[in-house]
């Protein structure tokens, strides 16, 4: 990972950039003097791939995306994004209120997803959590325990010195873990923490994803030493 891309994963950037990718002039405009108007740098791009351009040129702390796109969708666009940098911020915009595209977009990576027509207060403190979730923890880049390696800085996972494949958001959930390490944390804390969506259908997703981590990192998958379940509120990291 590059060091633009680091610094705009971890938050050391000078300053705030968001980019907004939107094909209507009047959001654009409205959603440019919101963000500047809070100290942001912003970038406007009007199409998907002109935006996938502008990502690559200049990493920003924070994507706002309109689903309807000339040249690209913002699916696409979503995807390309997250298969990159995996932890950048992307808030969607949408006109559509279909629970289904909701699911479909924050399985791709999308960190909150807003409904036209939206409250400028509400969107903008919706583009502050998620970047404040990046950037939140102060730690360092490597992280040990029992055998296994983290390096948060380039999402590798080592078991016993082998490289350990984990989804984005597999990686996300094992870093809020062990950042909140000994502290119990509520399946909704972590749906809204790790999805950045507050009504996700189903708490059964957070499950199984800690049951692929146990998997992956615990001895006995069966018998979990370090990501524990605490009956009735959720779970907990013990190093």
């Amino acid at each position: 990972m590059s060091t633009q891309v680091l610094r705009a994963v971890t938050g050391t950037k000078p300053a705030e950039r968001i980019l907004v990718v939107e094909d209507d002039r009047a959001v654009q405009k409205a959603l440019r003097r919101l963000f500047e108007a809070e100290g942001f740098a912003v970038d406007v791009e009007s199409d998907g791939k002109a935006a996938l351009e502008a990502f690559r040129a200049t990493v920003p702390s924070a994507i706002v995306l309109d689903l309807r796109l000339p040249a690209m969708s913002g699916r696409d666009v979503c995807r390309e994004v997250k298969q990159q940098v995996p932890a950048l911020p992307i808030i969607i915009l949408s006109a559509t209120t279909d629970v289904t595209d909701k699911v479909l977009l924050l399985e791709l990576g999308a960190d909150d997803y807003v409904t036209k027509p939206f409250s400028p207060r509400e969107l903008l403190a919706r583009v502050r959590a998620a970047i404040r979730r990046t950037v939140r923890h102060e730690v360092g880049e490597m992280f040990a325990f029992d055998g296994i390696s983290i390096n948060f800085a380039k999402m590798e996972v080592l078991r016993g010195g082998q490289p350990i494949e984990m989804t984005a958001r597999e990686f996300s959930a094992l870093k809020f873990l062990v950042l909140n390490a000994e502290r119990v944390i509520s399946r909704d804390e972590l749906l809204s923490e790790v999805w950045g969506y507050q009504h996700y259908p189903s708490t059964r997703t957070v499950d199984n994803h800690i049951l692929k981590i146990r998997q992956k990192l615990e001895k006995e998958p069966a018998n979990p030493v370090h990501f524990r379940t605490v009956h009735g509120v959720g779970y907990k990291f013990v190093r």
